[in-house]
């Protein structure tokens, strides 16, 4: 990985990541707000959907499955890139939904794996060949990397810089 440069870090001010994963777990949430965290800490945008979705799951707002649909889908349109995380054996149908989505309205998808099990039927990415090919940049966390999640914040960083301003 090459070193960051003041150029990136004021590039990536500039950059909205929509952030597409799972979120229906305790354990999906709380790493949901840890990369988020990180990421923001390298001066990107992020655009987290759990975000949205927080007041109407603790009772602070009614649930609206129309509210939060409407919002993800305006969320991608105004995004620069989406960052998909491509995790369980099969990967999320929501999130695989929001790279269809992001796909069709021409924002690039980024990949992102940290599970060690292998699936799907790309053999190099261990997703179905339509995520992995629907992706422009894709990251599998090597297995010494999976309790680095600075390591996995810079490099998901550096692809996102790299997709949003090559030409």
């Amino acid at each position: 990985m090459r070193k960051s440069s003041r150029r990136d870090k004021a590039v990536a001010k500039t950059i909205r990541v929509y952030f597409a994963a799972p979120l229906f777990t305790q354990a999906e949430w709380q790493w949901n707000l840890k990369l988020a965290s990180e990421l923001r800490k390298l001066k990107l945008q992020v655009i987290l959907p759990q975000d949205r979705a927080e007041p109407m799951l603790t009772g602070d707002e009614r649930f609206d499955a129309q509210t939060l649909f409407h919002a993800n889908v305006s969320e991608i349109e105004k995004c620069d890139v989406v960052l998909a995380v491509f995790d369980h054996a099969d990967p999320d149908s929501g999130t695989s939904w929001e790279c269809g989505y992001a796909y069709k309205a021409s924002r690039p998808v980024i990949g992102l794996r940290t599970d060690l099990r292998a699936g799907g039927d790309d053999s190099d990415r261990s997703i179905n060949l339509m995520l992995s090919i629907g992706c422009r940049e894709f990251l599998v966390v090597p297995l010494n990397k999976r309790n680095d999640i600075g390591f996995i914040a810079r490099h998901v960083r550096d692809l996102i810089i790299r997709t949003t301003t090559a030409d």
